[in-house]
């Protein structure tokens, strides 16, 4: 169902805007799920990565201040941006999986007409959703540092990458 683990790794600054992550990289791992994409919820949740969903990703920029947050996209393309106004674009295809440390920027480009991802969150974390000028920017810096590493890689378990890139805090 899965394929060997193979991850990218994208770091992001705070900005006045986005607050991102100070430590942790935004890990991608490309065809992940590519053989079974339709199946990212089960792997997902499998994995003790919950509260999911499925459907789309905001256009404009957003972020969660009190957790992280896995990204996998089941049908169509996407090309998302993160990191804020001055992040990097991704070109995400099904079988794509993206991990978002919390406080990562991201929104919605474009994306083809069946496009659908699914998102979920370490333990089953009920997310907040921050956004750009509402007030709550210095709140969600103190929040973003007090957020738990997660136990498990979203698509590997005990096993993948997350454990490695993230371990090192």
């Amino acid at each position: 169902m899965t394929k060997k683990p193979n991850a990218q790794t994208f770091y992001f600054e705070r900005d006045e805007t986005i607050p991102n992550h100070p430590e942790l990289p935004v890990l991608l791992y490309p065809k992940a799920l590519i053989e079974k994409a339709e199946w990212s919820e089960s792997v997902f949740n499998h994995n003790g990565w919950r509260n999911s969903w499925e459907n789309g990703v905001f256009d404009y920029h957003h972020y969660h201040s009190n957790t992280h947050e896995v990204l996998g996209v089941t049908h169509g393309s996407v090309l998302i941006q993160l990191g804020g106004e001055h992040g990097k674009s991704f070109d995400l295809k099904a079988g794509d999986v993206i991990v978002l440390p919390a406080g990562t920027g991201h929104k919605r480009i474009t994306a083809s007409p069946d496009f659908r991802i699914v998102g979920a969150y370490p333990n089953g974390i009920d997310y907040n959703t921050r956004v750009v000028g509402d007030g709550k920017y210095e709140a969600s810096l103190a929040e973003i540092d007090q957020v738990p590493l997660p136990q498990t890689d979203p698509v590997y378990g005990n096993e993948g990458p997350l454990l490695h890139y993230w371990s090192q805090r």
